[in-house]
């Protein structure tokens, strides 16, 4: 095992490529990464996650409470605890704010699914927490609906967590649902985003089965793996719905029959600019009838 110095180095490291991808400003953030079973490392509060050194991290135990450092743990400390007490096997943790994802959690959007290879052999269905005000044992507990089911959950209204056998492991997760989460937002406003046909995506979903990634759309019955069946049942409680992107029938294409076309989505942008265009006119001639004292604006 790596002594407790590179492992310091090595959070220090990915706090910097968390800061330099604008993932946390400011102080924003938090790593973490279980040295015992009694023991964690982590970062403090009040600190650029882009120029810490080894010597300000601190040691907690499992309930929190700081052992060792100069400075004070991270007040959300209890969110990567809920995390390795859920899942023993869990080594780090890390917690930030890449924009993208997070546009997703702050617009309680679904993230669609059968687009990317690469996300649907590393990611899967990506969940979305309900909110609470970070930092307690309430928000901490958002998770666990869904921490044995994937690695990288969005925080309503505030972030990701993702979590691995080791800190840069763990924050791969993270840059993966970011870069996706930007694509799909600029594939959207060129209006279209085309999706997997069910054939597509069963041949990357069994895949990754032979690659030894768990994926839980293959343990539920009838699944429509392209539609966040996974999680569907959690999106009344924590405000999620999809607007931007309507998921597809993974079964039919455009046309209706198996295999053909996938469908593109949701309407293009450019009818609801007419349509706010029409709103405008209207309001307008409304106006202009009200102020000559008319009534007639047909």
């Amino acid at each position: 095992m790596r002594n407790i110095h590179q492992l310091k180095q090595e959070i220090c490291d990915i706090g910097r490529r968390i800061y330099q991808k604008g993932f946390a400003a400011a102080n924003d953030g938090n790593i973490s990464y279980r040295i015992s079973e009694k023991e964690v490392l982590c970062t403090p509060t009040m600190i650029s996650k882009g120029f810490m050194k080894p010597e300000d991290l601190c040691i907690v135990d499992m309930e929190g409470k700081q052992i060792s450092g100069r400075r004070k743990r991270t007040s959300e400390i209890m969110l990567h605890l809920a995390i390795m007490k859920a899942r023993p096997e869990i080594k780090a943790v890390v917690h930030c704010h890449p924009p993208h994802a997070t546009a997703f959690g702050i617009a309680r959007e679904p993230v669609p699914q059968c687009v990317l290879p690469e996300v649907e052999i590393f990611l899967g269905d990506v969940p979305i927490t309900k909110y609470a005000i970070p930092g307690g044992q309430e928000f901490a507990d958002t998770i666990l609906p869904f921490v044995h089911k994937t690695n990288v959950i969005i925080l309503a209204n505030h972030g990701t967590v993702s979590f691995g056998e080791n800190v840069e492991r763990a924050y791969w997760w993270t840059e993966v649902l970011d870069a996706y989460c930007r694509i799909l937002m600029l594939s959207r406003s060129l209006g279209r985003v085309n999706y997997f046909t069910e054939p597509e995506a069963r041949a990357l979903l069994d895949l990754k089965t032979k690659w030894g990634f768990a994926d839980p759309r293959t343990e539920i019955k009838n699944c429509d793996i392209c539609a966040n069946d996974v999680f569907r049942a959690s999106w009344k409680e924590s405000g999620v719905a999809p607007h931007a992107f309507v998921p597809p029938s993974s079964a039919k294409g455009s046309d209706g029959a198996t295999g053909a076309e996938p469908p593109v989505g949701p309407v293009p942008a450019v009818g609801r600019d007419e349509a706010e265009f029409l709103i405008e006119s209207i309001t307008s001639r409304v106006i202009e009838a009200l102020n000559r004292g008319g009534v007639d604006v047909v």
